[in-house]
């Protein structure tokens, strides 16, 4: 039985030409050979499975060759080629810094870079994973990396360039590869496929190429689990079943149910994922995409950027004409919100469950959609129109609201009432009111009694002229109005101030952090008069916005504080006068002049003070 060679060895790139999707570097590459300027150290860094390693062989081997190709490539017939090819050349070395990252593996490198080639003109060091290397390792390796024998040629590999120093860096030529795109990924899964024969689906390859995430070994080693799955026969379902991907038919039907307003069956959808084993997660991360692959759709300029196969394609293209921009924008911010909050949420299902709700919302009429954060309160009349008549009927004059007001009102005359009483009743027994007194009305039909009225709140003066003018009886204690009550003016000391200063300053939004941290560092001064509290700043630009927030900070403590005469003062600081904020450094500082103990504890335990 002849053994079995995955597909990410099997079709190893061979050549520079072979490489997918890295044809600048390649082109640099072959170009350096070509005309003989070659760096003495080069530095390959990118994601997973993108040809690093691979690249780095293919230039060892093409670099060596002693028959190149026209075109710069190797020509496979040299015995160095032949060795390579065999795996037993002894010009390249390859060294996995994960496992040999100490010193003294680098001292055993800078031994052997000693040693001339045999055969060829170079020796080729290929250190893997080079991020792996101690600091000491590194450091141990710079003199050799800067100056190396003039055969020797040094190709650091790495996932990770940032953990690299900078002194290394600065030591080679740096190859940045890309993720390998959607198409080029495709392109190259259907040649493996010919070579294989196995038949194979345009969507089932799109699947696999986004599930590899722009990483070619990735997206062959998919490719192996998915045909052994499927017994030799690729198709999208096989492919959506086997790597537990969402089906693109649950967002089409979704997007439908949103643009018709309907919420439980949209529930019911969601219910049926969930129980497939599809986490809220990615479920709304891939309804966030979804939506933006409709956006794109509706733009030729930006058809470009839909990775889909042929058939799904067109269905977007028809989708994405019944959906407004508007609404794909908030179905978007919709979705990414419920992405963001959804690792911190304690109900998960339930937040997923309110954004399709919201989503639904989107494109229903808007008298069924509530704008705000509640419903829409409306404040209904006191009294009914029974009560109304009833008033009128026992002498108390009402205004008809539904008769418009004629342009020049002619004063009506005002019914005489006795002088000095506060209460008369009338014949009939009906009472009537005094300036100040209420009235109150029976109802002779519930026999319930109607809410008091005050006369002055039924529009018409029910007082002759000879009561307007005599002196007015003062109104009594019950009737006067409360802010008297309110605003007792008390006694505060320059703590209160100081501590309804903070709270105010607590309560400033976002958009005003920079008052807030001015407020913070601030420390309000109480002047002799025992009623101002004077502010102190540095400059005139924080004059100006401390003498804008002023009003509001004092209408604040002044309700805080029951006490109508505090005022406020802003002032700039004299030359002679530090009122900044100190910083942490210089806080230490002032204290260890006061206590140097300080000092001898700081260096007794190493500490160091940002």
């Amino acid at each position: 039985m002849e053994n079995y060679i995955v597909s990410a060895r099997k079709y190893r790139p061979a050549t520079f030409d072979t490489v997918v999707g890295q044809r600048a570097l390649t082109t640099t590459l072959k170009n350096a050979i070509a005309t003989n300027k070659l760096a003495h150290a080069y530095l390959f860094c990118g994601p997973r499975g993108v040809g690093k390693t691979t690249c780095a062989r293919i230039f060892a081997k093409t670099i060596n060759c002693m028959n190149p190709t026209a075109d710069g490539e190797a020509c496979n017939a040299c015995e160095s080629c032949k060795a390579f090819n065999e795996q037993r050349s002894y010009n390249i070395h390859e060294l996995d810094a994960a496992s040999n990252n100490s010193v003294d593996d680098i001292r055993s490198l800078i031994e052997q870079v000693r040693i001339p080639p045999q055969i060829g003109k170079y020796k080729v060091y290929i250190i893997d994973e080079v991020h792996m290397l101690t600091t000491s390792a590194f450091n141990a390796f710079l003199k050799t990396l800067e100056e190396p024998p003039h055969h020797a040629i040094f190709i650091l590999a790495t996932t990770e360039k940032h953990k690299i120093l900078p002194t290394i860096l600065s030591r080679c030529q740096i190859y940045d590869f890309n993720r390998i795109s959607v198409n080029d990924t495709i392109e190259h899964l259907q040649f493996v496929a010919q070579k294989e024969g196995i038949p194979v689906e345009p969507e089932a390859l799109t699947i696999i190429a986004q599930k590899a995430d722009g990483g070619m070994r990735d997206a062959l080693s998919i490719f192996d689990q998915v045909t052994s799955f499927s017994n030799g026969n690729i198709t999208y379902k096989s492919v959506i079943e086997n790597l537990n991907v969402l089906d693109y038919e649950y967002y089409f039907k979704l997007t439908d149910l949103f643009l018709g307003n309907k919420v439980p069956e949209c529930m019911l959808l969601l219910n049926e994922i969930l129980k497939k084993g599809f986490d809220g997660n990615h479920f709304i991360t891939g309804l966030a995409g979804h939506f933006r692959d409709l956006l794109v759709s509706r733009d030729a300029s930006t058809l470009s950027l839909l990775e889909v196969g042929a058939s799904i394609r067109e269905r977007y293209l028809q989708q994405a004409k019944v959906c407004s921009p508007k609404f794909l924008y908030k179905a978007m911010k919709l979705c990414n919100d419920c992405d963001l909050n959804y690792r911190q949420s304690k109900n998960k299902r339930l937040l997923v469950e309110l954004t399709l709700i919201q989503l639904c919302q989107l494109n229903a009429p808007a008298d069924e959609v509530s704008e705000g954060p509640g419903p829409t309160q409306v404040i209904k009349p006191v009294f009914n129109k029974t009560q109304a008549t009833n008033a009128v009927q026992a002498g108390a004059p009402a205004p008809a609201p539904s008769q418009p007001a004629p342009q020049s009102p002619a004063p009506a005359p005002a019914a005489p009432t006795p002088t000095a009483v506060p209460h008369v009743s009338q014949p009939g027994g009906q009472p009537t009111a005094s300036p100040g007194h209420p009235i109150q009305l029976p109802n002779v039909e519930s026999g319930k009694k109607i809410p008091v009225i005050k006369a002055s709140s039924l529009g018409t003066s029910i007082r002759n002229n000879t009561a307007q003018a005599r002196p007015q009886t003062p109104a009594p204690a019950a009737a006067r109005p409360k802010i008297q009550e309110e605003w007792e003016d008390y006694i505060f000391a320059e703590k209160d101030i100081d501590y309804y200063w903070r709270e105010f300053a607590e309560g400033l939004p976002k958009e005003e952090a920079a008052n807030k941290g001015r407020m913070t560092n601030m420390h309000p001064h109480l002047l002799d008069d025992k009623k101002t509290f004077e502010i102190v700043v540095d400059n005139d630009m924080v004059q100006n916005d401390m003498e804008a927030l002023a009003p509001r900070i004092v209408k604040h403590i002044q309700e805080k504080l029951h006490n109508r005469t505090i005022q406020m003062k802003v002032r700039v600081s004299e030359s002679n006068e530090n009122i900044r904020a100190y910083s942490h450094l210089e806080r230490f500082q002032m204290m260890s002049q006061k206590n140097p103990s300080l000092l001898k504890l700081k260096e007794a335990l190493g500490l160091e003070l940002s």
